[in-house]
């Protein structure tokens, strides 16, 4: 693996994140503040992998469609008539306009809104309008069927759909074998979603969001007042891809303090690189996070709140989660923009340094992305 990393003029220098021996550092301020650097994440590691899209929950009748961006491109995720969910890129193959612009459902065909070429739910260029002239045929040498949305490769894993861009990833089956190992026991048969809550555009690069989510460590400080989950009770998760940590709370303290606060339980905080999010809280709920980075300091970031026993919520039970669930996420926001901040100063060149107990896990996963970025 290279050291230093050279393209479009910019040089990166990982030299000091890979050196071996004494505390390991963090990735360099450039991995989180470098627009140039993210725009190489979008040509590196956002093309290669499996990367976190949507909800299967979200496309629910034919003809529903919503409009994603990974990795910095435009892509549609279509429910088809057969209740097949597709992912094309999400630009009309005439003058490449963006075709769908927020979610909802499409009706017969997804319109172009500019000319209005018309494309099936299965990608096929069903309408050209005048594109030949007045008489309405289609010019010498233009043939419909090689003019199709262009498709990108997708794949399902429970309510999760996942994107692989240049379509060479391994199975997503393989690659989310670790997680799934780390769900044994859980019945996914019977997950109901039952709230989402969107928080918009978070002023932080997206590994920080990923970051803070992973580690064990700030959790008695920052959410001293929403949770109850002691640092001591908390172990990392190292397993390829999907690295996090966990708490375990005896019996007996969470019959207690499950009622009084849905923190005070037994969870699971995972992450399946580079993008995927799963909270698993006992005895019945699952909240899982969709981070969508847009530059180099900007993320939307939404999160779907499950529950696990076949069984929706009334409403106040949902607000009493979602107002729960709220304040705990603007305190980790809160954290990640200064974390943001922070990279503005030469004093994050070196990275700062890593926890061996409390962040080795965060350690993996920042060696994923220069692993990525650099292959």
């Amino acid at each position: 693996m290279a050291d230093k990393l050279k393209t479009n003029g910019a040089l990166w220098d990982f030299e000091g994140f890979r050196k071996e021996g004494g505390l390991a550092r963090g990735l360099p301020g450039f991995a989180y503040s470098d627009q140039a650097f993210w725009r190489h994440e979008t040509e590196s590691l956002f093309q290669s992998s499996w990367v976190f899209a949507g909800f299967v929950h979200e496309l629910s009748r034919p003809g529903d469609v919503v409009p994603v961006a990974v990795g910095g491109r435009p892509v549609v995720l279509v429910r088809d008539k057969q209740g097949t969910i597709r992912a094309f890129h999400n630009v009309c193959r005439h003058r490449c306009l963006k075709l769908v612009d927020k979610p909802g459902n499409a009706g017969a065909m997804i319109r172009c809104p500019y000319h209005a070429w018309s494309y099936s739910f299965d990608g096929q260029l069903r309408a050209t309008p005048y594109f030949g002239g007045p008489e309405n045929r289609p010019p010498d040498g233009f043939a419909a069927e090689n003019h199709g949305l262009r498709p990108v490769r997708s794949a399902i894993w429970h309510d999760w759909i996942f994107v692989n861009l240049d379509g060479a990833a391994a199975e997503l089956s393989d690659y989310v074998a670790p997680l799934a190992r780390r769900m044994e026991g859980i019945d996914f048969a019977k997950l109901v979603p039952v709230a989402t809550l969107d928080f918009g555009e978070v002023r932080t690069n997206w590994k920080f969001l990923m970051e803070n989510f992973i580690e064990p460590y700030h959790v008695q400080f920052v959410h001293k007042t929403t949770t109850d989950q002691p640092l001591l009770d908390h172990y990392t998760v190292v397993d390829g891809p999907c690295v996090g940590s966990a708490v375990d709370i005896t019996k007996s303290k969470n019959d207690a303090r499950v009622q009084q606060n849905a923190l005070a339980v037994t969870s699971r905080y995972l992450t399946l690189f580079p993008n995927f999010i799963i909270g698993v809280y006992e005895p019945d709920q699952i909240g899982v996070y969709l981070n969508v980075p847009l530059d180099a300091e900007r993320t939307l970031q939404k999160r779907a709140i499950y529950t696990l026993n076949g069984k929706g919520l009334s409403d106040p039970e949902a607000e009493a989660l979602k107002s729960l669930w709220w304040a705990v996420h603007k305190e980790d926001h809160e954290m990640c923009e200064r974390l943001q901040e922070g990279r503005r100063s030469e004093v994050s060149a070196d990275g700062g340094v890593l926890s061996p107990h409390w962040e080795n896990s965060v350690r993996c996963f920042q060696q994923l992305v220069v692993d990525a970025v650099t292959r």
